[in-house]
């Protein structure tokens, strides 16, 4: 996937949030701790192994890919524009940033959160069942029609590659692969 350069590399966090129990939405959260190859501090998707219900339920002992949920709250705007109102933590994030276009970031790509944190992307979010039931017609939107791109804007996963405390406000920086650019694959 090439990139263009036109891709920021640079933006802030705009909301943080967490939950302990498996809900589709999360509460914004004054500040969340990042953990070291576990996942957010206190949330019901952070551990080692694979913590996602419908899958830790087929294959209980594979990686925790999906340890952090990433936004770009862009994605807000054009889910307003077509007629929903969608708020930060709402669709399960944990950590919701502005001026990044993270679903075209390539695999490996390192995001540097606050002054210390590190996630690195793994995959996209794939939307399931659970969007529409939050909002009726919601995942037909954030499923892309376009040729080039992602197929889907709800989002990116990744793991925790350095612990941290994460706040609204915090620059969220992107290191981008210094080898190949795959592009992130379907979670």
């Amino acid at each position: 996937m090439p990139l263009g350069h036109d891709m920021a590399l640079e933006g802030t966090v705009v909301a943080v949030a967490a939950d302990r129990g498996h809900h589709f939405s999360k509460p914004i959260q004054d500040r969340i701790a990042l953990v070291e190859g576990y996942g957010v501090e206190g949330d019901a998707h952070a551990g080692a192994l694979v913590r996602h219900r419908s899958l830790a339920r087929r294959q209980p002992h594979l990686p925790n890919l999906r340890q952090v949920h990433l936004i770009p709250s862009e994605l807000f705007a054009t889910l307003s524009g077509a007629g929903f109102s969608v708020a930060a933590g709402e669709l399960g994030e944990n950590i919701t940033t502005a001026g990044l276009d993270l679903e075209r970031m390539p695999l490996g790509t390192l995001i540097e959160l606050g002054p210390a944190a590190v996630v690195e992307l793994t995959g996209l979010r794939t939307p399931c069942v659970l969007i529409d039931r939050f909002r009726a017609g919601l995942k037909r939107q954030v499923l892309s029609s376009a040729e080039r791109g992602p197929p889907y804007k709800s989002g990116v996963l990744g793991v925790v590659r350095t612990g941290g405390t994460v706040v609204a406000g915090d620059a969220a920086r992107v290191r981008l692969p210094l080898s190949s650019f795959r592009a992130l694959p379907a979670l």
